[in-house]
């Protein structure tokens, strides 16, 4: 029999508010979408009590504990809490559904706040991440959009949301343009876990009667995994394919990594990256170029020498269905040239 006061993993959505009492670094790192952090205990006091608990005692770190706790709670009641109703309805988890969750929910309680908390803390919503990552994936038809690098196949993601279809957007969730180069500056990545907490929730909102259009992508976006179950399903799937020109995407791509061409030292050292793929006399040349301003020439060569390649031996292997795709062409990846692109895919594909 569970108690009135615990709640299961599942029922999550039927709460007011979901308060995460971890710290913000355990709250950084990954939380239940929605929940907002209300730390009992910060980064360093959770270390301090940590290590008492092992060096001292267990009744020693949950007396020093107890009363940082405490205090913490007593200030959120002062200053969040105290505007909201009676009936007010929150779920309250930590990391295992243990101190720090119980002596909030406790409070609350007694306060006359129906306060509820999650069974098994955050390792139970962790661990029905991984279990629905490797079913969910499953239940939908997939439409997997290739093309060399530079055909604008984020940006005709873009537009095909705008336009109201089903889009999972793995490099926007992964912050990442995807390649070498695909660091996107100031703006880490979310941790595996964030990214996969942010990826389930786009997923459970999808219909599965309807298509859902995805890049072709590989096993790893930047640090980050695509779950190997999802990823399965987009290489079975049928695909389409750009088709722009050269001339297209160097233009696209000048205007994309905008942010390279503003930092030249930084664009220089990326291209070291490459040491293992080209001889010294090419990545100097490459360089030189960027010193001289030469942007239309070096994205050429970049694209012709080191993408094309790469792409033709990536694709072919994992997509079973490229050889299949139905071909889009163009010769314009501006804003225009991007949205009548979507729009022949949507009619190309309203039948499928």
């Amino acid at each position: 029999m569970k108690s009135p006061i615990s709640a299961d993993v599942r029922e999550c959505h039927k709460f007011d508010e979901i308060i995460d009492v971890r710290t913000p670094a355990e709250f950084a790192e990954d939380h239940i979408p929605g929940a907002i952090n209300c730390p009992v205990l910060s980064n360093e006091e959770r270390i301090i009590v940590g290590t008492l608990y092992k060096q001292a005692s267990p009744f020693e770190a949950k007396k020093v504990g107890a009363a940082l706790i405490a205090k913490r709670i007593a200030s959120y009641i002062e200053e969040q809490f105290k505007e909201k109703p009676k009936n007010w309805h929150p779920l309250i988890y930590c990391w295992r559904g243990g101190k720090r969750s119980g002596s909030m929910t406790y409070i609350l309680r007694q306060i006359g706040w129906n306060a509820q908390i999650l069974d098994g803390g955050y390792k139970s919503y962790r661990r029905e991440v991984v279990s629905q990552l490797n079913t969910l994936p499953q239940l939908f038809k997939y439409q997997v959009i290739t093309g060399q690098t530079g055909s604008a196949k984020s940006r005709v993601l873009e537009q095909l949301t705008q336009m109201g279809a089903q889009v999972l957007d793995l490099e926007q969730l992964a912050n990442h343009k995807g390649s070498v180069l695909g660091n996107i500056p100031d703006s880490p990545q979310p941790s595996q876990k964030m990214f996969e907490s942010k990826l389930l929730l786009q997923l459970q909102g999808f219909d599965p009667a309807s298509l859902v259009y995805v890049e072709a992508e590989s096993r790893k976006i930047g640090s980050l995994h695509v779950p190997d179950i999802l990823l399965e399903q987009m290489r079975q799937s049928p695909c389409i394919r750009i088709d722009a020109t050269i001339e297209a995407r160097v233009a696209y791509l000048i205007e994309d990594y905008a942010y390279f061409i503003q930092d030249p030292d930084n664009l220089i050292r990326t291209i070291d990256y490459l040491k293992e793929l080209h001889s010294k006399e090419t990545l100097s040349d490459w360089k030189t170029m960027v010193q001289a301003r030469q942007w239309r020439q070096l994205v050429t060569e970049l694209l012709e020498k080191h993408y094309d390649a790469l792409y033709r031996r990536s694709q072919n292997s994992n997509y079973v269905n490229y050889e299949k795709a139905h071909v889009f062409s163009t010769a314009d990846l501006s804003a225009k040239g991007i949205e009548i692109l979507a729009q022949q895919i949507l009619m190309g594909h309203h039948h499928a």
